[in-house]
């Protein structure tokens, strides 16, 4: 019995307790948080930590600075630059975006000029009808146009929240108009020319400087308003202007 003693005394004892074993062996790593390379953005949004997302930006007014046509008094142009975009973030302070956007830009004329189109759909100027100019109120003669526009941008990072971008933007010219309006006799006349001879397809040029979003911008137009023989030469413009959501 010693013997016997001895020898339980040496066996493992038969109920050893395996539940840290097991637990050890089942027990799971926690999930990893789940990632995606995709997110949708708003223009005051802070700085994605995305690869690639689709984001709306670009609100953008600007004044004309220099037209070749020397019958402009004045210009503006008002749009956005990305109604809806694709967007590729280096995460190094690189961002290039591919977008689709709305563009209008009028021009208005010096008095006493007046925007007319003949039969053939030529664009030129004359005078109000009117031998008196002081019989002539609330006088303004405007040219407008309307574009859907693809622009493709790179925006590079300097310090911080500033950032310096430059942008090649394809025009779809969907609509141009001559819109004359002027007080005579106490009657007021509205006047409109549509089915203008202007280019359908052009590319323009933008520069932009901007900080957390908002800042400057530039663009040049170097292609002409009107087909050959069809209006006044207007080409060559610049526009300066603020952008906000950048």
């Amino acid at each position: 019995m010693f013997a016997m003693a001895q020898l339980n005394a040496a066996t493992p004892e038969a109920g050893v307790n395996n539940e840290a074993t097991e637990a050890a062996a089942t027990q799971v790593a926690p999930d990893e948080e789940s990632t995606t390379d995709w997110e949708v953005s708003h223009p005051f949004k802070s700085d994605s930590e995305k690869h690639w997302a689709v984001e709306t930006n670009g609100f953008y007014f600007g004044l004309g600075v220099k037209h070749k046509w020397e019958a402009i008094n004045n210009s503006f142009e008002i749009g956005i630059l990305n109604a809806v975009a694709v967007k590729y973030n280096s995460l190094h302070g690189q961002i290039v975006t591919l977008g689709v956007g709305i563009h209008h830009r009028s021009y208005s004329l010096k008095r006493p000029n007046m925007l007319v189109r003949d039969n053939a759909g030529v664009v030129g100027i004359t005078d109000y009808p009117s031998d008196n100019v002081n019989e002539i109120k609330n006088r303004t003669s405007n040219l407008n146009l309307w574009a859907v526009q693809f622009p493709l941008m790179f925006r590079q990072r300097i310090a911080g929240k500033l950032e310096v971008g430059v942008a090649g933007i394809l025009n779809w010219n969907t609509g141009a108009r001559c819109d004359n309006h002027y007080e005579l006799n106490k009657t007021d006349y509205d006047i409109h020319y549509k089915g203008l001879k202007n280019t359908k397809v052009n590319v323009d040029l933008m520069g932009t400087l901007t900080w957390n979003g908002l800042g400057l911008y530039c663009r040049y137009t170097p292609s002409k308003f009107f087909k050959d023989g069809f209006g006044p030469e207007i080409k060559n413009t610049w526009t300066m202007g603020l952008m906000i959501g950048l």
